[in-house]
């Protein structure tokens, strides 16, 4: 067996390990990387471009983001939070294109403008008052609201030609958002990476071991899938950002902070078409409303995608059910992951959401027919022909005790650590590789914090993020600066007005 020690271990080669791996180099280049990926490429299962929506979410469009409190009210507090989150992440790309650390920003994202439509009175009241919310704030001061259907017609034309008119409707728009090739992004910054010295990319290499030395270091006992070769590296830090499979890996470690959590699996398709009369008709994301039961990452959303330099448009995502942890997975994944510490909280949280299982299962039945009638409430005129089924990434939710020690499912991301800071692991998927550089930042801040607390660090951070340690929910003038920078460096300025 060879054995090899580094300084930080990354297991997985999507948008989360590659960002830390990034972020570490640039705070101190001296640090020795090797980068753990069980597949052959980089970024090949959730960061990869057809695995997951390319939106850059920012809370733009996805009414999912903003819930209706009991009183009517909007709540705005996560809208806020994912949009300053996002900018942090625009910030970073921004420093890497002017240091020619990533190539020309159209290689990785694209202005593509965020929308909202929604049909009903009903919904379209609640379009008003989430976008009177949120337009007073500078982070949305450049929202636009209209229900005239002739505006509207401007905006979104293969969403309203056609359309029956009689029936209420609504729409926002945010004309400098972004479609990005997460795939892409991850596939430069490891191209970055593998320029610098003490960096080493291990491609078709899985974790079978792992262990915890007595001072703190980890060894780490990796297959070859090629050769089948046995190899060992020791590390003083290890991270999990491999997608669905980072739970199985933090079970594997044995860590405390650990116990009790696990995973509920869903799966995505995706109706695509690429037929350019049509694709050319359609340059917007535009999310509406999700289906009763529907899982929050089920908003349906027509998308211009802007992919390898070509021009596609997707619909979806219709969600499904599956015990696979990641799409190249195995169908045992949920049933090994269960454990005594995670059993309970797994079954009570089976019981809980029924309704979620069957809407799951009834996704997966529906025929071509079926979803393409679900396109036509978006759009009117679409054809069973123009459009083919891709199957889009996994996406594993948390499943964790609540106060009361009762299971709970969770939509959104949690960064777990272990109380030594050596290691640390990133669970769930929404907003997932948008908010990928403030995650990462929050993983350096629990596990190298006396690191962090020394003026290079923080020299360092805040040339590399302009805005860490200052909230752009709060300091309007510091968004506007920052955003004007950004947008600007990454040519998503053509409709931006500062």
């Amino acid at each position: 067996m060879t054995s090899k020690s580094v300084d930080v271990l990354l297991v997985g080669a999507g948008a989360m390990s590659t960002t830390l791996g990034v972020l570490l180099k640039q705070l101190d280049p001296s640090l020795t990387i090797a980068m753990v990926e069980r597949l052959d490429h980089v970024a090949s299962e959730s960061t990869d471009a057809m695995n997951n929506a390319g939106t850059g979410h920012a809370a733009y469009c996805e009414l999912n983001y903003t819930s209706q409190n009991e009183d009517g009210s909007i709540n705005t507090e996560k809208a806020f939070s994912i949009n300053a989150a996002f900018e942090t992440s625009l910030q970073f790309w921004s420093y890497l294109v002017e240091q020619g650390n990533l190539p020309e920003p159209h290689n990785f994202i694209n202005n593509v403008p965020h929308e909202s439509f929604v049909m009903g009175a009903e919904n379209v009241e609640f379009l008003r008052k989430r976008f009177e919310a949120l337009s007073s704030k500078p982070q949305f001061a450049e929202m636009e609201f209209s229900e005239d259907p002739e505006v509207l017609r401007q905006w979104m034309p293969l969403i309203m030609q056609n359309r029956d008119t009689e029936e209420a409707v609504a729409a926002t728009r945010v004309r400098h958002g972004a479609d990005v090739n997460f795939g892409a992004l991850a596939r430069n910054m490891v191209n970055y990476l593998e320029q610098q010295d003490g960096f080493e990319l291990l491609l078709s290499h899985s974790v079978e071991e792992m262990s915890q030395y007595s001072n703190g270091d980890w060894r780490v006992d990796l297959k070859n899938g090629h050769t089948g070769k046995a190899e060992s590296l020791r590390t003083k830090f290890l991270f999990f950002g491999a997608g669905g499979g980072a739970l199985p890996l933090l079970q594997m470690s044995g860590i405390p902070e650990g116990d009790g959590y696990g995973g509920f699996p869903v799966s995505g398709q995706w109706l695509v078409c690429k037929k350019p009369e049509i694709v050319e008709q359609h340059m917007a994301k535009v999310y509406g409303q999700a289906p009763i039961g529907a899982p929050p990452m089920s908003v349906p959303h027509l998308d211009s995608r802007v992919i390898d330099g070509k021009r596609a448009l997707l619909f979806g995502p219709f969600a499904g059910f599956t015990t696979k942890f990641l799409k190249q997975g195995s169908a045992l994944d949920m049933p090994l992951s269960m454990r005594l510490s995670n059993l309970k909280p797994i079954m009570q949280v089976g019981a809980k959401n029924m309704d979620l299982t069957r809407y799951l299962i009834s996704e997966v039945m529906q025929s071509h027919g079926d979803r393409v009638d679900s396109l036509r409430r978006f759009f009117p005129d679409a054809k069973d022909e123009d459009w083919e089924l891709s199957y889009a990434g996994q996406r594993v939710q948390i499943i964790k005790k609540n106060v009361e020690g009762e299971g709970k499912l969770e939509f959104g991301t949690e960064v777990i650590s272990s109380a030594d800071k050596s290691l640390a692991a990133l669970l769930g998927a929404s907003p997932g590789a948008s908010t990928a550089t403030p995650t990462m930042i929050n993983v350096i801040e629990r596990c190298f914090p006396e690191r962090l607390a020394t003026p290079e660090w923080q020299a360092k951070m805040k040339e590399l993020v302009p805005s860490y340690g200052q909230s752009l929910i709060e300091d309007g003038s510091l968004l506007r600066t920052v955003r004007k920078r950004t947008l600007s460096t990454l040519n998503l300025d053509q409709n931006y007005q500062s």
